[in-house]
């Protein structure tokens, strides 16, 4: 047996946070030096962050990143390590793997395929390799190999792709396996999102067995840039299996996982597959590096998976851990002192809230009060004693129900309610002055009075506008981020107010339907996350009508009848912006889906949802920064494009229902 030791660290990198993403380095090197791992694979881009943007670009950004990583080298001193940052190559910007062996860097490794699609903008920056293409790059006054490399260690061969690599159809690794390569190595910035994770366990063990090799595969976690989580889930694959698999959504800054593989087993492997044949130059870009890869004893990796990965509500814990981890950094990054809430009693606000108690408890369990008190701010500084997870989101968590005359009893004991469960600060304000002065003011200018039948949406919109203030005053006065509380269903069709309840510094749920998060409240109520449990008070909410309390009490007014149903409204967005089909192709598919709704009311919430879509992108443009949980999200800054100014589908809704049918307003 020929026993290697590997391991595959995950970070919690911020871009051009040098000091913070150094000191997570070295504390992975410590570890795996402790652990006796001698082939370490770090996430993409390490050194810099993986999120710079267009400080890509920045002359700056690339110097600091060659002095960060001079820095790092005497820290690499018995381990062979991979180390991401941006390289200029003949006039040209490449994402770069630098292999580091026994503290020298013996050669750089830039990426082949770029992401492009999604939340990835990466073609925007950087340009990608051409395979089997060899040339040589100065560090440090020392020509040092740049390419499509293979690195010889002792006799052990260690290739690379790098995240978006494993995803293509051409994936380097085929051509790593005639080269005879042993070890792929894959630094990743894989973000979050439902299900994408058991494809990435596809690529590993798949890579693994196809190409006869371990496959050694590290990520990135937490909110690294403001909108992207990743989940970490380092994975270690050999001849097909995935031996070794890391923690998801934890909030350490580092973790480690490791295991000793054969490589003699490997070879073995794929000598045995017909497949592969021989290469015509196994030696291309082969670097010779003189570094023996320690003899490893035989130990079987412990299973690091938790039990929920395999839940049947595994959709919900995923998104419940997502945006407790999402908060979490997004707060202690921006060196926030907790949240602040505007509680209607409703569904939407009531998920923030919950999601904030939730991230308190992960934390706690995960990294202790202490350090949940210092990332907070609240050491040594304040005072007050946070002994449990009740003291702690009293201190960094504030709610407040704002009413007006069309507010009811129930939203407000709703409010009152979940804001007890989960121990905020709570207050009540009632802003029907403002709002009266705001109507009474306006109809003396312009000398007449304001009435529903008229003035519906303005005087829906004023209420929304006057709650904007106070909260953001509570917000500054408490060094606190405002939440914003709007979900994607709304912001697909504009049904929210702008600078009203669209305020806030961050949207934590911008990015998942209506229709998911009243079946994750249902789950939260009845079972909740594993290691947690329920949380019974939002069953409150859960048992009323989603409702924005804009119009008189008597007029009785819910969202769904103000829109339509949301499941309906979903569908909808699925086909016309996920799939990209007309409203003709989009109300085919609703037949078939909802047979219950009669062909004319299903055109009436088609031709509504078009119309829409196509009149609110500018409010979309404005939304706080949202966080990505699935492949449907409609920020226009990192996924969804679409035009301000549009001809708004006038001509395929013409052809759908004639304008003179009142079912088309």
């Amino acid at each position: 047996m020929h026993l290697i030791h590997v391991g595959a660290a995950i970070l919690n990198q911020t871009p051009l946070d040098w000091d913070n993403n150094s000191e997570n380095i070295r504390a992975a090197l410590t570890l795996a030096r402790e652990k006796k791992v001698s082939l370490l694979c770090l996430p993409e881009l390490c050194i810099c962050g993986y999120g710079c943007e267009d400080a890509f670009f920045a002359p700056a950004t690339r110097r600091m990143a060659r002095r960060v990583l001079k820095e790092l080298l005497p820290a690499t001193r018995g381990i062979a390590v991979t180390l991401g940052l941006p390289v200029m190559h003949q006039g040209l910007l490449f994402n770069a793997c630098v292999f580091v062996v026994d503290g020298s860097v013996v050669g750089i490794v830039p990426k082949q395929h770029l992401a492009g699609d999604g939340l990835h903008y990466e073609p925007r920056w950087f340009r990608a390799w051409p395979q089997r293409a060899v040339a040589q790059i100065d560090v440090d006054d020392t020509d040092v190999p740049f390419g499509d490399l293979v690195f010889n260690l002792d006799g052990v061969r260690v290739g690379f792709e790098i995240c978006e690599d494993a995803w293509a159809a051409n994936r380097p690794g085929s051509s790593l396996a005639d080269r005879g390569v042993d070890v792929i190595l894959n630094p990743s910035a894989s973000h979050f999102a439902f299900g994408k994770h058991a494809i990435r366990k596809r690529l590993v063990a798949d890579g693994s067995r196809a190409f006869g090799v371990t496959y050694v595969y590290s990520n990135l976690v937490g909110n690294e840039a403001g909108r992207a989580i990743y989940d970490g889930g380092a994975l270690i694959g050999s001849s097909g299996t995935i031996v070794a698999s890391g923690p998801r959504f934890s909030f350490q800054s580092i973790d480690l996982t490791d295991a000793v593989v054969d490589i003699d087993a490997t070879r073995t492997q794929r000598a045995q597959l017909a497949s592969r044949q021989p290469s015509i130059e196994p030696d291309a870009g082969l670097v010779d590096v003189k570094f023996t890869l320690p003899q490893a004893q035989p130990a079987a990796p412990p299973n690091r998976e938790a039990s929920w990965e395999e839940s049947e509500s595994r959709d919900e814990e995923e998104f419940t851990r997502a945006i407790a981890l999402g908060l979490f950094d997004y707060a202690r990054k921006s060196r926030s002192r907790g949240f602040v809430v505007s509680l209607s009693g409703g569904a939407d606000s009531t998920a923030c809230v919950a999601l904030i108690r939730l991230m308190v408890d992960f934390g706690i369990k995960e990294l202790g009060m202490p350090r949940m008190c210092e990332a907070f701010g609240f050491i040594p500084f304040d005072p007050r004693p946070m002994k449990d997870g009740d003291g702690l989101t009293d201190a960094i968590l504030t709610t407040a129900y704002q009413a007006t005359r069309n507010s009811s009893s129930t939203t407000r004991d709703a409010a009152r309610t979940v804001a007890e469960a989960v121990s905020a600060r709570h207050l009540e304000l009632d802003v029907d002055a403002l709002n009266r002065g705001y109507v009474e003011m306006i109809e003396g200018a312009v000398g007449r009075k304001l009435s529903w039948e008229q003035d519906d949406i303005a005087l829906q919109n004023i209420q929304a506008r006057v709650r904007a203030p106070g909260i953001w005053m509570l917000a500054n006065l408490e060094n606190k981020l405002l939440v914003a509380t709007s979900n994607r269903s709304e912001a697909a069709v504009g049904y929210t107010t702008m600078d009203g309840d669209t305020c806030g510094g961050i949207s934590p749920i911008a990015g998942i339907d209506k229709a998911f998060l009243r079946r994750w409240l249902s789950w939260l109520e009845q079972t909740g996350p594993a290691g947690i449990g329920p949380m019974r008070a939002v069953g409150v909410v859960n048992r009323l009508a989603p409702t924005a309390e804009l119009r008189p009490q008597s007029q009785n007014q819910t969202d769904e009848d103000d829109l339509m149903p949301y499941d309906v409204l979903d569908a909808i967005e699925h086909q016309a912006i996920g799939q990209k089909r007309s409203p003709a192709e989009a109300l085919t598919d609703l037949q078939t889906q909802f047979p219950q709704y009669d062909v004319k009311i299903l055109t009436h919430w088609v031709v509504r949802f078009f119309k829409l879509w196509s009149r609110n992108q500018w409010k979309r443009e404005r939304f706080a920064p949202s966080f990505h949980v699935d492949d449907k999200n409609l920020d226009p800054k990192t996924w969804c494009r679409f035009p301000i100014l549009s001809g708004g589908f006038r001509r395929e809704l013409r052809e759908l229902v004639p304008e003179n049918d009142d079912r088309s307003t």
